[in-house]
């Protein structure tokens, strides 16, 4: 029983180019192991620590590295490919995405753009001013790290 919780208590993760990425999966995690890799993929390309054209490890070895089935990283792959974030060529590997990475970026600022409104909307009703939801956002980057 103890050597098993210790098993789902490990973090995997991969590394490549040098450390530039890392990939941490947690067994315990209720995101499936795909969905934690599609998704720091995902976010590490938005920051740009995978710059467009990239050569990313193949489905085979990330599988390797992170000890996991290539069933798992094929699905993280292909819903990435279908999202727009990377290219895969028959025989060379899958890359990050050249096109519509901006377009991609712009349509999520607006996302934002458009959840502030519905914050400003809510805080006016409210009745929460204009600096008390800027003390309120302060403090929520704060706490997450983004503070000034």
């Amino acid at each position: 029983m103890c050597i098993l919780f210790i098993l789902y208590m490990y973090n995997m993760y991969s590394c490549w180019k040098g450390g530039a990425m890392k990939i941490i999966i947690r067994n315990l995690s209720d995101r499936p192991l795909y969905q934690q890799i599609k998704d720091q993929v995902r976010a590490a390309i938005l920051r740009g620590e995978l710059p467009e054209g990239e050569l990313l490890p193949s489905i085979r070895a990330l599988a390797t590295d992170l000890r996991v089935s290539v069933l798992t990283t094929k699905k993280a792959y292909d819903e990435l490919e279908a999202e727009g974030f990377v290219v895969t060529v028959a025989g060379k590997g899958t890359y990050v995405a050249r096109e519509n990475m901006e377009l991609f970026r712009e349509s999520k600022r607006y996302e934002v753009e458009l959840k502030l409104h519905e914050v400003w909307r809510v805080a006016c009703s409210l009745g929460i001013g204009k600096e008390e939801l800027l003390a309120m956002m302060n403090l929520v980057m704060e706490e997450e790290g983004e503070g000034e």
